[in-house]
């Protein structure tokens, strides 16, 4: 019973079989399907090696949400070399919301402003930003974020102050100072102590090095990484506008709480006379953006490989037989052109033949050999 149970099964499965088999000896090959099978194969091998590098390819989706974090501090991390000896210039952060002055947490460090070979090169590699995309693949934990040092000893005065560390402020506007004399904390707001600075010693050509918010990730361009500003007026203002944007970042080589901004430059030379007023120094006002994008790096399932990979070598395989068609006519053409393959003129034979004529009866057999003739005009006589 179940030997019989089991043939009705495969035999209900054979008849629901909705493949056609064709037999070998119905087949018959040729140039111009051999030629179409090589197109096609090739295609397809093409075609797959190119899809699978854009499997392995990932790229990032961006996710805009409303940022409810409003009680944690942002982090600003600040690495700015000033043309001015450090006990002639000061720097600090006004918080608009509190009215309150933050400046600790910079280091006020003597250096050369000018730039050796290497830290050079290493600042025109900076300046070159490349899109964002880019930037948040690339990013690898212990890459270099801070100016290389200076190799060796230097005899050239010390005549610039590199300001760099990283301060706490609250997620509100602000504003940041650099500019002649040390600031003055009080309740009344802020002042900076410049009367015993001498005007001609005003300068503040300046380079930013690094320039970030939030949670610092070494490897990653932020716009006003490199930047550098030459000026020869003493009785000059430079001034960065940004506007902060909270960023989750989270890719498969770094996951970090981080901001990226975008900033607009302004400069002018201060003169009272003709009207342009205000404060020689350097000024970078920045402000927070309500939205936050979450920034996550994407890579295509393996079942929709599969699936696109399926899609092509079907494609493929239905696209022959139009182009295995249009390339048999093609040979056709060929052939009959230049007298080729069955299109070649054959030699007629004039050599008699015999044939055996057989009949068969249900009573007898009779078996008649004659000579067949065939004359110029292509006629075959049987004599019987």
């Amino acid at each position: 019973m179940r030997r019989l149970s089991r043939r009705k099964v495969l035999s209900l499965v054979r008849e629901l079989d909705a493949f056609p088999k064709v037999s070998d000896s119905y087949v018959e090959t040729s140039a111009s399907g051999g030629t179409v099978s090589l197109i096609a194969f090739g295609a397809m091998a093409l075609l797959a090696v190119l899809e699978f590098f854009v499997y392995r390819d990932t790229w990032m989706k961006y996710e805009y949400e409303v940022d409810k974090d409003f009680s944690s501090k942002l982090r600003i991390n600040i690495d700015i070399t000033v043309a001015m000896k450090c006990q002639h210039v000061g720097a600090d952060i006004l918080d608009l919301t509190e009215t309150m002055i933050t400046s600790s947490g910079l280091l006020y460090e003597p250096v050369i402003f000018e730039l050796t070979p290497q830290q050079r090169l290493w600042q025109r590699l900076r300046e070159e930003h490349a899109l964002q995309e880019v930037l948040y693949k690339t990013p690898v934990k212990g890459g270099p974020t801070a100016l290389p040092p200076r190799e060796g000893v230097s005899l050239d005065p010390l005549n610039a102050c590199r300001i760099h560390g990283h301060v706490y402020v609250n997620k509100v506007a602000g504003n940041l100072h650099i500019t002649v004399g040390k600031p003055i904390h009080h309740p009344q707001g802020h002042a900076h102590i410049a009367a015993f600075v001498s005007h001609e010693t005003y300068n503040f050509s300046h380079r930013i090095d690094h320039l970030s918010f939030g949670e610092e990730i070494p490897g990653v361009i932020n716009p006003l990484d490199g930047t550098e500003k030459i000026t020869f007026n003493n009785n000059q203002m430079f001034q960065y506008f940004i506007t902060v944007v909270p960023t989750r970042l989270n890719t498969y080589k770094i996951s970090a709480d981080t901001h990226q901004f975008s900033v607009t430059e302004r400069e002018r030379v201060i003169n009272h006379a003709a009207g342009s007023h205000g404060v020689s120094g350097i000024f970078v006002k920045y402000d927070t953006s309500s939205l936050m994008v979450t920034v996550s790096e994407q890579h295509m399932p393996l079942w929709q490989f599969l699936v696109r990979l399926c899609g092509i070598i079907g494609g493929i395989f239905s696209t022959t037989g139009m182009l295995h068609g249009l390339v048999g006519f093609c040979f056709d053409v060929i052939c009959f052109r230049l007298k080729l393959g069955i299109y070649r003129p054959r030699e007629v034979s004039l050599e008699p033949t015999v044939y055996g004529l057989y009949i068969q009866n249900p009573s007898f057999l009779f078996l008649n050999k004659q000579a067949v003739s065939i004359k110029s005009e292509g006629i075959v006589s049987f004599s019987m």
